[in-house]
Formats: structure tokens, sequence, C-alpha cells
């Protein structure tokens, strides 16, 4: 589905069917850019409620300018520091910036995660770095994910800049070789013999409970996540425990030991968890937190209350400062890749809106067990900017790679951990896989966990107490953000690998294992954004996991287990079927009495269906072509009226026991009042009833937060797969005479064959909006 228009988004609409409905105006600065679609590769519970999310998108035709300062985006040049030699032969895929963030810098260290257009990398080439001027820096290359013809998906880069200037932030080129050179690694003892030490401790009633990195290097078998000559990484953890052996049952320390050894520079990533899946008596633990690195404090935080099922996160340098830089990937190939949606690159940030982002970003949100920018009570209704296929606040990093943009992005990726929705298990040392565990749940009776291959019940323990295990996060699968995909993708962290992992997997096991079908892991009986969003952080998970992770082959199953689900319900069979290319499973019937949908949710999970078939899972496509018939028909099917085309709610059958409408021409009927429907369509007499201006859809059309900003991601799908009449609506809803400007708010904006999707924002079924990213 190669993308190949340009969508934007419009949105504002008649409070005609939402008398009193209250939008929220005030939309957060942090959702600047907008627009998706594109992107891809080849490879292959909340209760209900009318809480409604919409989608947005940026337009840039027929707006007003910016008034506010845009980012500057053009880089700063610089003098090299050292002196230029021939020019590295090979092809450039892609560049990178890199910024300096502080004053003059030698030696310079860097690492970061690139994924690749399918076909361009072989897994027998390697990377050569190449700065403006011509000079070579020598580049390692991890390769963690392939495409399905073999060549390199993503891979971790890394390198040593010998000098970067103030203010500098040089190009850096990644030129292709043929001849792959073998990598010269270090041990962890070339580290042990540099002195290296560090700690982290937690004293809890007295007792102090710790785990040392050092120890661990020394006395067990690290697992590998980096090697090379530039970089090696070690992963290692263990139980905290006190001094004399005594092993606490369930906190543990992780981690990730990044040595550079060229510099003599160490990047200790620590991870201490509340996590086991199976261990008795599940519970918060508070504690006095400190961490120690070359014999001093360098981190300290009294009365942690560490919530059960979760984790916090630090990192630390040993033996150095950590380098002031800033990597800046190239947007434009990102979204060549079809890894990420392809979001509108010309909508313009505002520095207003960069700077209060980094504003925001204090206080105990973002200390361990804080979360963030991410909404605590995940169902809350109101303006918000974390729902969509990304968060706002990552769309914004994704389209202007500012630095601001970019810590809040990872930062919050990072505190999504302080969730309790982290099960690891014991046997495995990884997030638990629901192949070994076919009948364990979040939700339902413990007798509904009954394994009967294995005469066990696969129930997690109980609490001991409620209250020992009380949090003030509640998540839910309706309003998940998606934390840690685009994370884990830049940066090739080990955490937020296992981040995303772990919220793939909680979202497949949440369920009652019936409902689900046991180990399939079907999503289909929840709520129609709650498939959406599951399925794209199944997909997303399964596309970026390194194939010889055994998470890999576990997440691709489930997402094709849901595709053949859809296909078979929806494509291949007359009896549940319907022609209106709608969902009616889970808890679609919330509406108008059991009789009606909402068409926003609908359109959720047809933008995340898209974004999955843009991954490269083939099996999308049958569900996906049929599916794009709904946003199609709303705009350009008989007897319809496309003004009211991204409605609230619709009716599709007369009673709950009825069979569905089989044409638009009837939904319309039923969902509007015999006087509206005498009305003709888009007439001067219909702008007057709704109190609109000619040719301006319903649902808030003028507003980032609007229904139609919602409907424009399916919209700009149909048009890749939706034929000549996905063309045909997509140019009528490109016609309206109200859209929305995006410029401060990144989140749906679509276009179709080029895809550019903006998804802005999000609406609450009970009247108020959300911001969608």
């Amino acid at each position: 589905m190669k993308p190949t228009t340009s969508l934007r988004t419009k949105s504002l609409a008649s409070a005609r069917h939402f008398a009193g409905f209250n939008v929220i105006a005030v939309l957060s600065a942090a959702t600047l850019l907008t627009a998706c679609g594109g992107g891809g590769g080849s490879s292959d519970s909340s209760a209900v409620g009318t809480d409604n999310a919409i989608s947005l998108a940026t337009v840039t035709t027929g707006f007003k300018p910016v008034t506010t300062t845009p980012v500057k985006l053009t880089p700063v040049t610089s003098t090299p520091s050292t002196p230029a030699t021939a020019p590295v032969a090979g092809v450039a895929l892609t560049d990178v910036r890199l910024e300096n963030t502080g004053a003059a810098q030698t030696n310079v260290p860097f690492t970061f995660g690139q994924v690749f257009v399918e076909g361009q990398l072989k897994t027998t080439n390697t990377l050569t770095g190449r700065l403006d001027d011509g000079t070579a820096v020598p580049l390692q290359l991890d390769v963690k994910a392939t495409h399905a013809d073999g060549s390199v998906r993503h891979a971790i880069v890394s390198g040593v800049l010998p000098v970067l200037a103030a203010n500098a932030q040089p190009k850096l080129a990644l030129i292709t070789s043929s001849a792959a050179t073998a990598a010269v690694a270090t041990t962890p003892a070339a580290l042990a013999s540099s002195g290296f030490n560090f700690s982290v401790h937690a004293k809890i009633g007295g007792t102090d409970y710790y785990a040392s990195a050092e120890d661990l290097l020394k006395s067990g078998t690290p697992a590998i996540w980096l090697k090379g000559s530039v970089a090696n990484e070690w992963l290692v953890s263990a139980p905290l425990r006190t001094s004399s052996g005594a092993v606490h049952p369930h906190l543990s320390a992780r981690f990730a030991i990044r040595w550079y050894d060229g510099v003599k520079k160490a990047r200790v990533d620590m991870t201490v968890e509340n996590a086991w899946a199976y261990e008795p008596n599940p519970q918060n633990f508070t504690y006095d937190a400190e961490v120690i690195s070359g014999g001093k404090q360098v981190y300290t935080k009294r009365s942690l209350t560490h919530l059960h099922h979760a984790r916090w996160r630090k990192v630390f340098w040993w033996n150095g400062v950590e380098p002031q830089l800033n990597i800046k990937h190239n947007t434009a190939y990102l979204i060549s890749t079809r890894a990420v949606p392809n979001y509108d690159q010309t909508a313009i940030a505002t520095e207003t809106g960069l700077a209060n982002l980094l504003n925001r970003w204090n206080g105990d949100a973002i200390e361990p067990m804080g979360i963030g920018f991410a909404m605590a009570y995940m169902g809350t209704t109101g303006g918000r900017p974390d729902i969509g296929i990304m968060p706002s606040w990552a769309t914004m990093y994704l389209l202007t790679m500012d630095k601001r943009a970019k810590q809040v992005t990872l930062g919050t990726a990072e505190l999504a951990g302080s969730w309790s929705i982290h099960y690891r298990d014991r046997k495995t040392d990884r997030p638990i896989k629901l192949s070994d565990y076919p009948y364990m749940t979040i939700s339902g009776r413990s007798t509904d966990t009954f394994n009967p291959a294995t005469g066990k019940y696969e129930s997690f323990p109980g609490c001991p107490g409620e209250n020992l295990c009380a949090t003030p996060n509640a998540h839910d699968t309706s309003h998940q953000p998606g934390f840690a995909y685009v994370p884990y993708l830049v940066t090739g962290d080990y955490y937020y690998l296992e981040e995303l992992q772990f919220w793939a997997m909680y979202n497949t096991f949440e369920s009652n294992p019936n409902y689900r079908k046991n180990v399939k892991g079907l999503y289909q009986d929840g709520q129609i954004r709650a498939q959406a969003w599951s399925m794209r952080t199944a997909a997303e998970a399964a596309y970026i996991t390194p194939d010889n992770d055994a998470l890999k082959g576990e997440l691709t199953t489930i997402v094709d287990n849901n595709l053949d689900w859809y296909n078979a319900t929806y494509v291949g069979n007359t009896s549940t079927s319907n022609q209106l290319g709608v969902l009616t499973n889970g808890y679609a019937y919330s509406y108008l009495g059991n009789t009606g949908i909402a068409p926003w949710q609908d359109d959720f999970f047809t933008s995340a269906l898209g974004h999955v078939a843009e991954l490269g899972f083939t099996k999308a496509k049958p569900i996906l072509e049929w599916k794009v018939k709904f946003p199609i028909m709303r705009m350009i099917a008989p007897g319809n009226c496309w003004i009211d085309g991204a409605a609230y709610q619709m009716a599709i059958r007369a009673s709950s026991s009825s069979p569905l409408y089989t044409t638009m021409a009837e939904v319309y009927k039923a969902t509007h009042t015999a006087d509206f429907n005498v009305l003709a369509c888009n007439s001067p007499a219909m702008a007057a009833s709704l109190k609109l201006k000619i040719g301006e859809m319903t649902g808030f059309s003028d507003s980032a937060l609007g229904y139609p900003s919602n409907m424009q991601p399916a919209l700009a799908y149909s048009v890749d797969v939706g034929g000549s009449a996905g063309k045909q609506a997509w140019t009528l809803f490109m016609s309206r005479t109200v859209i929305s400007f995006y410029g401060d708010q990144p989140q749906s904006h679509a276009d179709p064959t080029g895809l550019h999707i903006t998804a802005l924002g999000v609406h609450d079924a009970w009247g108020r909006c959300h911001l969608h990213t």
C-alpha cells in the first residue's frame, strides 16, 4: 500500500446531535505536528462507556499562517575539527544529525536505533559514517530484526565522534559497504579491570537490600546485546539481597551495561522491578532507594512506594559525564520505511509549543512510579494527547527531531514501567508468554484458568490485602497510548523493547481466557477501540522484536490469529459479515439502545488496521479492503449525506434483534429525524438547521479534536485500497469549507497515496475532547 497523495484533516462539527456538548478547546501545546498514514515494511478494559476518541489532521491549504515562530530545522553548520579525508565510497542510505546540546566535546560516544527500507541493506554488509566534509567515522552495526527478504529491518548503530564543536550538529551519512568487518569485541573483564563499580540499594524497614552490577558481571554469564569494536553491552540481573545473602522474593535489579572501550566510559541502564508473575503475595513495597556509582551516591529517593507488577529505570554514566548529544534521525527516511505512519511533514511546530513540553516536564510525574505525560486514569474524558496510533508528543518528536519532544517521548515511555501490567516469568526471565500459560488472565474467575493439559490453574496469585496493592494508575486497553515502540526504534535500548513487549502481552492476557480463545489471544470481545490499540501494539511489537527473541514468533502468531479471525468473520462469511463494512463484534452495539455503533471507534480500528498492513502483515489487507467500505460509504453512498459522515453515533439496525441495514441510505434515515431527512444534502437549509457553514461537516470540523479528524486516517487508507470510490470519497472529504488548523496539535492528519495522516485529537463520548496522536 504505497501512499501517493496527501490528505489533511479538518475538524469542526456541529453540535446538532450534541446539545450541551462541552468541547475542550484548550489543547495540549504538546500536540504539535500531525499527519499519519504511510509507513511500513514487510514481514510478515475499560468498562463499556461512551468515551469517544478523535484523531486529528493537518491541513496545508486554506489555513491561516502560523503567527508564532516556527521551529527552524535547518542544520547548524560547523567546521570539522578533523582533517577531511577521501570521500567514503558506497551508497548513502540515510543520515542523522549529531546535535551538540552543550559545550565543545571530544571523543563523543553515540548509539542509536535505525530502521531500514526493505532490500536496502544486506546482513552481509556493514555501515560507515561520513561527515559533511567526507571524513569517515567507523561504525558498529548490530542487526536485530530483518525483513521477509532477509535484508536488515532494524539495527543498532554505534560510533565515536572525535570532536564535536559547540552548537554544531554535523550530518552523519550512513554509507553501505560490501565488505563486513569482523567484530573485535571486548569482554566484561575489560570493564572490571577499569575499576567499574555500580550498585542499587533499597532500605526496607532498616534492612539494606542491594544488587551489584560489577559482581554480576564477574560471577555470571551476561547476555550480549551489543558486540563489537566500538560498543559492547551486557545484560545482567539478580534479586535484591542483604549482605548475609537473604533474597527479597519480589524486588530485583536489571542492568544493561554499555562499555565504550575506546573512550573508557560505561553507560549503566538500571531497572528495579517488582514484576514476577507467579510469586505469591504480590504487593507494593515502600523503601529508600539509593544508587552508588564509583563509590559516590548518584541518586536517592526516600519513601519510594514501588507498585506491584511495575518497574522503574534510571540511566547513569560511569567514568565520565553523559555526552551532551541529541541524535536527530532523518524523518523523511523513517517514514519511507513504513515503520511509522506517514505523518504530514509540512506541519509546522511552534517554538512555544515545543518549549511548553519541557516546561511541564517536572515534579513527581517524572520520578519513579510517575507516568510522565500519560493519563493516570486511562479512561478519563477530556482533552488529552495520548490516544492514537502515536501520542502527540511522539508525533511532534518524529516531525521535528527536537530534543525537548524527544526527552518527553523517551521519558514517558520509560515511565510506562510504572503501570501494574508487568508480568515476568521466572522460568524464562522474560515477559510472560501466552503459549506457556494459555489460561492466565487478569479478569474473570480463577476457575476460568484451569489448563486441562497440565491439570493446573493459571490464575495469578492474589494480593494479600486490598490496600497492599493500591495504585493511583488505572490502565486499560480502550484508551492505551502507544508508549515504547518509537523510543525503541530510535534508541535500540533493551528497556524500551521489553516495555513494548510487556504491554503487548498484557493486552493479550488481560481478557477472560475463554473469550480470547485461550492461546489464540483474540481481541474480538473488547470495545472496538480496545481492539484497535491492542492490534497496533501487538503488530508493532511483532514487527520490531529481534529475530532471535522467543517473543517474536509469539507476537507474530497473535497478530496472525486476530487477522485470521477478522478475515473469517467479515471477509469470507456471509452469515456474520455485513454490507456496511462495520465491526459488530465485542461491545460495538453500545449506542442508541443497542441499535447503533460509534463511527469514530470504527475509524480507530480501520486506521490501526492500515498501520498493521503498512508494517507488512499481508493478512491485514483483505480485512482492510472490506473495512474501508464504511468510511467511503459515509461520504459518497446514495441516500446518505456526507455532511454528517463523521457523526458521533449511527443506527445500523432497527432493534437489538433486527438484522443490520444493507445500505447507508437506511442508516442515514434511521439516525436522523424525519424533518432533517427531507433537507437536501449540503444545502443552505441543512447548514442553517445545523448552524454550520455550507460545506462544513458536523462533529467539530474546525477543531483538531473533531470527529472528522478521526475519520481522516481511515479515509486515507481508503484511498490506497478502496479504488476509485476511495479516491472519490477523499476528494469530497477534502472539499469541505471548514478544516481545522493543526500546526500546534499533531496526531492524525492523513494523506492517501502518500498517506499523510495526522492523528490529532480524541473526542469523548461524554461530551469532551481528547487529544489524539
